[in-house]
């Protein structure tokens, strides 16, 4: 394909509508507007939402509870899921995102004490609960707090 040879994809252009040109145009007189009422008008229509004066929607469902800005979220990795690393591996944000145990958009680490671990590892982690540090430590690794 050359550069004089390219085309729009058919249907992605269109013509701009010229409104007020006569009756045969189909939008002559009143340019597609219909007859008075608050859209006929300049600057009429409604905001976002309105609905004729009715509650709107949004005034209308039970609200409940909130979502906390300042929340610190963190991916939580348990200790059967670090088994699967090499004995003496330094297991950290970017081993477990090339492990797959974590994905990338998380920032923070939680290891917890769910399973057993039977291999001497560094992890660095930002938060461990007792139990996870315990076990660790009894495997004979390091739980250091980033």
């Amino acid at each position: 394909m050359k550069l004089n040879e390219m085309q729009y994809t058919p249907g992605s252009r269109h013509s701009k509508k010229r409104l007020g040109c006569g009756r045969g145009s189909g939008l002559g007189k009143t340019s597609g507007k219909g007859h008075k009422g608050q859209n006929a008008r300049s600057g009429g229509g409604t905001r976002l939402g309105f609905e004729g004066g009715q509650t709107t929607l949004a005034r209308r469902l039970p609200k409940r509870g909130f979502t906390n800005f300042s929340a610190i979220d963190y991916a939580e990795v348990n200790l059967a899921q670090l088994e699967k690393f090499e004995e003496g591996t330094v297991v950290d944000l970017e081993a477990l995102i090339n492990a797959k145990v974590i994905s990338k958009q998380m920032k923070n680490i939680k290891v917890l004490g769910k399973g057993e671990l039977t291999k001497k590892l560094t992890v660095k982690a930002n938060k461990f609960s007792a139990s996870a540090k315990d076990a660790i430590e009894k495997a004979g690794g390091i739980a250091e707090v980033i």
